[in-house]
């Protein structure tokens, strides 16, 4: 009898091996194309022969869709309750949309086209998934972090293969990498079963009921503000460090140490999670990234320094996200899911990251790039402010 109860315990906290590996690869799978895209698609803009202004038009078309495509596409999961469906139609229209980059050619009003459409679909995958991901792990969903760590693993093979790829055939082969790896996305998703608890799980009269809560008020402030705090990071870290005398090797190093510790806190997650609780692990997490961002503006020339700032994007994004995930699960129950993901998307990484950037920009020309750093980290203690007063779980 004991060790029926030993093994019926097991089954509840471990995902069956084959679901894990289904999960796991989408993950894997979607953030490699996020591992081309962000390092590559620029420079293969800049070989067929845009400027610079036309390339930063060009990579802000994905995050402005952000704003709108994860809410409608959440509404549209919600409602029907049939989240992978919606997933592998978004993952194929997306598939299909990206090929029009090869008629589109070096046409700015083509390309243009091509990538909203194309991101349109693209942005509303991951949100659900994640729904999706926190469907089947159930009481569980302190685990999240070991199915996303694949994830962070695609993004790290994906930049440095493609980078020494780029080395021995030219950068016109990203198109063909990037349709590749969209393919593999859509066929993935066809491996993923759905899973609906609304049977299970009591139900809000409407999402506005969840909305009104301070909690959750104070929840997507605290995402804006540290996703905002990122915008200077996702914009100019590469170009900062440039300044700085390093050397584009070893700025692709940098990255990659970010997301390696990523990684690494991901495995540990799960045993944090329960131990400190949600607000203590975003507390931390807050805190060390406003020390991460006056590190980097005024410190990052001394090689040590700059290596343990990189460190702590463990925390900045690894933590936060985890917990937010984790939290987004507590708060929008049942078929409330889909738009909750959603509104973290929207919120957080699409209006955060662009106001972040933006900002950030303006800030250079102005003051110079250790300003940009000062507002992050000042967003990030207005975030830890937030979370401290009002943040009460």
């Amino acid at each position: 009898m004991p060790r029926q109860r030993d093994i019926s315990a097991l089954a509840k906290i471990v995902l069956p091996v084959h679901l894990y590996l289904r999960l796991s690869g989408f993950y894997l799978i979607y953030f490699a194309s996020l591992g081309v895209l962000l390092p590559y698609w620029g420079p293969y803009l800049a070989w067929l022969g845009f400027g610079p202004a036309r390339i930063g038009e060009l990579l802000a078309i994905p995050q402005a869709t952000k704003l709108v495509a994860p809410a409608l596409w959440g509404w549209l999961a919600d409602r029907t309750g049939r989240r992978m469906r919606v997933i592998r139609w978004a993952c194929l229209a997306a598939a299909l949309a990206f090929a029009g980059v090869y008629p589109a050619g070096n046409s700015y009003l083509g390309l243009a086209s091509v990538t909203v459409l194309f991101s349109f679909f693209w942005n509303a995958a991951l949100p659900q998934f994640e729904a999706v991901t926190l469907d089947h792990l159930g009481e569980q969903a302190h685990r999240y972090s070991r199915v996303r760590l694949w994830g962070s693993v695609g993004f790290v093979g994906a930049a440095v293969g493609l980078g020494f790829a780029t080395q021995a055939w030219g950068t016109s082969i990203v198109p063909a990498v990037l349709l590749g790896l969209f393919a593999a996305l859509w066929s993935s998703s066809l491996l993923v079963p759905d899973r609906s608890t609304a049977s299970s799980i009591p139900q809000p009269p409407w999402l506005g009921w969840v909305l009104r809560r301070p909690v959750v008020v104070a929840f997507f402030a605290v995402c804006f503000l540290n996703q905002a705090a990122h915008g200077a990071y996702y914009g100019f870290y590469s170009l900062y460090l440039e300044t700085l005398d390093y050397s584009r090797e070893f700025i692709g190093l940098m990255w990659g140490l970010g997301v390696t510790v990523e990684v690494g806190m991901f495995v540990i997650l799960p045993c944090l999670l329960p131990r400190f609780g949600p607000r203590r692990l975003m507390l931390a997490a807050l805190a060390l990234a406003a020390l991460r961002w006056l590190l980097i503006g005024h410190l990052a020339g001394a090689l040590p320094v700059l290596l343990f700032a990189q460190t702590l994007h463990a925390f900045s994004f690894g933590v936060f996200h985890a917990v937010s995930i984790h939290l987004i699960h507590q708060f929008f129950p049942g078929s409330l899911q889909g738009r909750g993901q959603a509104l973290y998307s929207s919120l957080g990484f699409g209006v955060g990251n662009a106001a972040g950037s933006l900002a950030a920009g303006y800030l250079w020309v102005g003051l110079g790039p250790a300003a940009m750093f000062d507002l992050a980290a000042t967003l990030g203690v207005l975030g830890w402010l937030v979370a401290w007063r009002w943040l009460r779980l």
